[in-house]
């Protein structure tokens, strides 16, 4: 296939982003996550806001429009079976020797797990059970953590390769033209679709990354990685997120600001203030629906804006999209293990954030430049080719 030199800058710039973001996560104030730092800040809730909404959908979309350009129809079961060893293998490899710093540093900030890192591995390798609370996932005796987009997209694509000689049908091709050619309707049913599954799924099934019963991830995630496979190799809509940039653009901030405009309303008036004139759940669902609107309009003006300032083919591009994979698998425990480690020392909020993400982003650096790449065996169980292209 002709290579996107858009999809691929955009892939590796959301994986990079993801670095940040998991990094102001121990940050921000009054969000969960594995390990928090003592120097929290409240405002950092506003830009993860703007960010959330679409990030784990971008790598979705982007990973069914990559399927599409492959055209794996003819070698159904070679690409399922390809797929699975790329995806299980570093999964299952990670879960067992990268994230279980992860787990241990959180278990002995929580009280849970004995200092010892050796001991807790013996024990965490047996895959029992832990005391609720210990750690993320404690009840299954292991944990993925940050590894759960690689179970989903598994998942999702299997599911696709059954489903691949019933999208390929001519009908269904010339609908997906027909669609992707009318800016109303590729803008408005997608948003209608993920309005749909925010408003009936979210609330009976919230967020888990635990794949069984996450319900409303699956219908969210799922309905844009089959989007990005059926509308990958459609013409007519390159050519509509090509043009339509700037509209999409402004629906996106349109929508985002809607939807802060809600929740600062909502922090600063009255529990009933502005609710006494309108049906029950006016303002929730207005609340939804620029969640919605503001999801599939991100997704698009970002797919749009890279054709234009991203498709060529930078000299650090084929580097950087090599190293994707193992970046991914190894930041979040480099980054939990940084923290844990600084948190003692009391650096201060500008100290300590700048050491943790430039001891993660040096220590990605040298794992996968002097041993993940270098190291032939190694690559497999980091996503890589068994041969250096």
């Amino acid at each position: 296939m002709q290579r996107r030199h858009d999809l691929d800058a955009l892939r590796v710039l959301a994986f990079a982003l993801l670095i940040l973001y998991h990094l102001a996560m121990a940050y921000v104030d009054d969000w969960g996550f594995h390990l928090k730092s003592v120097h929290t800040a409240e405002w950092l809730q506003w830009p993860m806001l703007f960010l959330n909404k679409w990030r784990m959908s971008l790598l979705f979309l982007i990973s069914g429009i990559a399927i599409a350009l492959m055209r794996p129809e003819a070698l159904l079961l070679r690409f399922a079976a390809l797929r699975t060893w790329r995806l299980l293998l570093p999964l299952v490899f990670a879960m067992f020797v990268v994230v279980p710093i992860q787990p241990y540093c959180e278990g002995v900030t929580n009280g849970y797990v004995t200092p010892g890192f050796g001991h807790f591995l013996l024990r965490y390798w047996q895959v029992r059970p832990w005391p609720e609370g210990s750690f993320a996932g404690a009840p299954y005796g292991i944990t993925w953590n940050h590894l759960w987009y690689l179970a989903y997209i598994w998942v999702y694509t299997l599911i696709l390769t059954l489903l691949m000689p019933l999208l390929a049908r001519p009908g269904l091709r010339r609908a997906v033209a027909g669609f992707s050619a009318r800016p109303w309707l590729l803008l408005g049913m997608p948003t209608l679709l993920l309005l749909v599954w925010i408003c009936w799924l979210d609330p009976r099934f919230p967020s888990t990354n635990t794949l069984v019963g996450d319900w409303y991830q699956h219908a969210k995630y799922g309905t844009v990685f089959v989007l990005g496979y059926l509308l990958g190799r459609d013409t007519h809509f390159w050519q509509q997120v090509l043009a339509l940039r700037r509209m999409t653009l402004y629906w996106a901030l349109g929508a985002i600001g809607w939807y802060m405009t809600l929740r600062i309303l909502g922090r600063v008036l009255p529990p009933d203030a502005y609710l006494r004139t309108l049906p029950e759940g006016f303002w929730d669902f207005q609340s939804r629906l620029s969640q919605s609107l503001y999801l599939w309009a991100a997704l698009l003006t970002l797919l749009g804006w890279a054709q234009v300032a991203l498709n060529r083919p930078f000299r650090w591009l084929p580097y950087c999209t090599e190293a994707v994979y193992p970046w991914y698998i190894l930041h979040q425990s480099l980054l939990i293990a940084l923290l844990f480690w600084l948190k003692p020392l009391q650096l201060g909020p500008w100290v300590e954030p700048a050491l943790v993400l430039l001891g993660t982003v040096a220590g990605c650096l040298v794992i996968h430049e002097l041993l993940i790449r270098r190291v032939r065996w190694l690559r497999p169980l980091f996503g890589l080719r068994m041969r250096r292209p």
